[in-house]
């Protein structure tokens, strides 16, 4: 898919990964759509830097839970653009063990249905409301993304950073992700991106890695071959791939982790054998 002039849909656009992805689209000269909820202070300063280009870009608040204001959000699309070519599914929201402890506290609540509503609900949300304006497109790509919470849980040295709920929402993906392959086929390419530890999202530049001990930190890297975190430009180099370079994949899962899932273990040494 060439990019230059293709209307993209990036979700959490505000920060991180999502603004990685934003930038690097726009300099392949796509025209965004950049939806934003809370973090008014990024937001604003997400605003600023996108209406500051001549590029045809729009920013708009909308809550993404909210089956109205996704509608509203693709009627101003549909109106604005006639069309969307690309969906980067970017919205999440986990609470860390870490930082929120258990469920049964007073103060989480609601912290599993948040989770649920935001990581996994939502991006049902948009791609069904979306996928009118899609199915216009001769050529569209959708990337979820997704963590690797999906397949560790709250397990060994990232139990920590993912809770249960958040686990499960992502777990819930791949279904997504499948279905939506088989649905969009052969006009719209549906892929995940898995992210393991990354800068700004479960790694370095958010909280709960900030609550860490050294001890604790160390304990990631060392369960993670490349004994390091990633960031959020190599997501975002990794959305480009799927979305211009991977024309022949759809429903497929790549996982952007620097190994976790494989953890540190090296393979043992080969036996001599007894025969």
């Amino acid at each position: 898919m060439e990019i230059a002039g293709k209307r993209a849909l990036v979700l959490g656009a505000t920060r991180g990964i999502g603004l990685a992805v934003a930038r690097l689209l726009a300099g392949h000269g796509a025209r965004l759509i950049l939806p934003w909820f809370d973090w008014p202070e990024s937001a604003a300063a997400m605003v600023e830097e996108f209406a500051s280009t001549d590029a045809d870009h729009l920013t708009l608040q909308a809550d993404l839970r909210q089956p109205g204001e996704v509608a509203a959000m693709m009627g101003a699309i549909d109106r604005r653009f006639a069309g969307l070519d690309i969906l980067v599914n970017n919205i999440e929201r986990g609470g860390m063990p870490i930082l929120h402890g258990a469920y049964h506290r007073t103060v989480n609540r609601d912290q599993w249905q948040l989770e649920m509503a935001t990581t996994l609900h939502a991006k049902w949300l948009v791609f069904d409301q979306a996928l009118p304006l899609l199915r216009q497109s001769p050529e569209a790509g959708v990337v979820n993304i997704s963590s690797i919470a999906a397949v560790t849980g709250r397990s060994g040295p990232a139990g920590l950073l993912f809770n249960d709920g958040y686990a499960a929402a992502n777990r819930g993906i791949a279904s997504l992700t499948e279905t939506w392959a088989r649905l969009g086929a052969p006009t719209i390419r549906v892929n995940e991106l898995m992210l393991g530890l990354i800068d700004q999202r479960h790694g370095p530049g958010t909280r709960g890695w900030n609550t860490l001990t050294s001890a604790q930190q160390q304990a990631l890297l060392a369960h993670t071959p490349l004994g390091r975190t990633g960031s959020p430009e190599e997501v975002a180099k990794a959305v480009l791939f799927l979305l211009r370079d991977a024309d022949f994949m759809t429903g497929a899962t790549i996982r952007l982790d620097g190994g976790f899932v494989l953890g540190g273990e090296q393979p043992t040494p080969m036996p001599e054998g007894i025969l």
